[in-house]
């Protein structure tokens, strides 16, 4: 334990010593100038331009962010709003056909023959076909006019987002 403190005694008392060293010689490094280096203006003129041409961009491309966003969000309920009105009409086509296989399956039985159960069969089924080329006319339809009414505003910012940052 003794070495150890006898080390560091040694070690403390040859960093004082250099300290000192140093104290004393810095005085000679005091007279040393920095030479001063002058940007030319042509540097600096073009570093301003093109500073002033970042924030041009940033506000543009800033712009253009802002409106995608609007953008997005009117286009999100647009496609909610049409989702919404197109599964509640697949339900009403949902309700329609299963209140029609009720009524069938009640009038059946109430038939007293094959050929009034035949005739009651094939009423049903010409009725039940154009009841589902109808619904599927509408569902089409109204899946054309979501989609358009959801694309169109897409397509109208993107022009627009396009038009600005050329």
């Amino acid at each position: 334990m003794a070495e150890a403190k006898k080390a560091a005694k040694a070690a403390a008392s040859a960093f004082e010593q250099a300290s000192e060293t140093l104290k004393a010689d810095f005085p000679k490094f005091s007279d040393f100038e920095i030479p001063r280096f002058e940007i030319p203006s042509v540097y600096r003129d073009l570093a301003e331009k093109g500073i002033a041409q970042a924030r041009q961009n940033y506000e543009r491309y800033k712009s253009v962010a802002e409106d995608t966003n609007a953008l997005l969000e009117a286009t999100y309920t647009t496609a909610f709003r049409g989702l919404s009105e197109y599964g509640l009409k697949a339900l009403e086509a949902v309700r329609a056909n299963t209140n029609a296989q009720f009524d069938f399956a009640r009038d059946l039985l109430s038939v007293k023959s094959a050929s009034e159960a035949l005739e009651l069969s094939s009423s049903y089924a010409r009725r039940q076909f154009d009841a589902f080329s109808e619904q599927g006319k509408e569902l089409a339809s109204l899946a054309q006019k979501v989609s358009a009414e959801t694309a169109e505003p897409i397509k109208a910012g993107i022009d627009r987002a396009l038009r600005v940052v050329a």
